[in-house]
């Protein structure tokens, strides 16, 4: 089928395919980005959906994720330091909701965080709540229902947990915990009540139907948020050498990602900084979310800037649902 068919089927109701989705790989890029901006405006209209991130605890963690600073495996010379204070954590969702932003995400290094730390985690949540009606995500890793409604009850909305790639290539980024490991913790953060957040990271070295098998699995996982991460390179890390991708390669992902998922945030997280427009085209190719400031442990867009840059674009930021 052509874009403009597979484009047809999805604004009639139906899904694609994994072969239908493959078939977008060689197509046209501008016809490609122009279907799914299209698909973008008519399944989500011009809502935005921007949230900030804090480091709420970070480094010296015992996983082996082949692309990140904070692993204790690799040599990075990242800021380590325990879970953030309560009074630091919510001076910065105060701070992001003054400038407009509407969610707030605190995200952990670490495999997952105890049941100690979550409880302290939940006392923090709850003082956010009362000092500025931002929504709250958090990133916390492996947390089993328990856990997962512990944070619901203080106030949380949703959970992020990427599965980062596709199941065949995950073994490649990471060998100290399991997709399934990662599936399991998405299900029970469903199973607890809360929004589930997913995406991956294109550039570890992963094919296309990689990053397409991905996305259909959390399409699968009833996922509505998809983080897409592009990998900036982190000296002394295994793929430090991995080639940066191309602006149009980033459209042509996103785009795709559109078609899989025409009714879901297609979120720019890490790596946009390095992308000369700063991820401009990807708003127009299917994207309407984005993390805003800095990453994690590199460099951001401000959130000044992407209110301008949406500004330009025709989106309101806003919550929707």
């Amino acid at each position: 089928m052509s874009v403009s068919e597979l484009k047809n089927k999805i604004l009639n109701g139906e899904q694609i395919t994994k072969e239908e989705a493959l078939t977008l790989i060689d197509a046209p890029l501008a016809e490609l980005t122009a279907a799914a901006d299209e698909i973008r405006r008519k399944m989500c209209g011009n809502t935005f959906d921007m949230c900030t991130i804090i480091n709420g605890k970070s480094g010296r963690c015992s996983e082996n994720c082949k692309y990140c600073a904070q692993s204790a495996f690799y040599k990075t010379c990242v800021e380590e330091y325990p879970l953030l204070s309560t009074d630091k954590i919510v001076e910065q969702a105060v701070y992001n909701y003054k400038q407009g932003v509407l969610r707030y995400s605190i995200v952990c290094s670490g495999k997952r965080l105890s049941d100690s730390e979550v409880d302290r985690l939940c006392e923090s949540i709850r003082a956010i709540k009362k000092a500025c009606p931002i929504s709250v995500c958090v990133s916390l890793g492996l947390l089993d229902e328990e856990n997962f409604r512990k944070l619901k009850n203080a106030g949380v909305d949703r959970v992020h947990n990427n599965l980062e790639t596709s199941r065949r290539f995950f073994p490649q980024v990471c060998t100290t915990h399991t997709y399934d490991d990662k599936i399991n913790a998405i299900n029970a953060a469903k199973s607890a009540g809360l929004e589930v957040c997913s995406g991956g990271i294109m550039g570890l070295g992963e094919t296309m139907e990689d990053r397409i098998d991905m996305v259909l699995q959390q399409r699968e996982l009833g996922v509505k948020s998809v983080p897409v991460n592009m990998l900036n390179p982190i000296a002394n890390t295994p793929f430090e050498h991995n080639r940066i991708l191309t602006q149009e390669e980033m459209q042509r992902i996103v785009a795709i990602f559109r078609f899989i998922i025409p009714d879901g945030f297609i979120r720019l997280a890490g790596g946009r900084g390095i992308m000369k427009d700063k991820g401009k085209s990807l708003f127009t190719s299917g994207a309407n979310a984005a993390i805003s400031g800095d990453m994690l442990t590199t460099q951001g867009i401000t959130t000044e800037k992407d209110m301008q840059t949406l500004k330009e674009l025709g989106y309101k930021v806003e919550i929707r649902g």
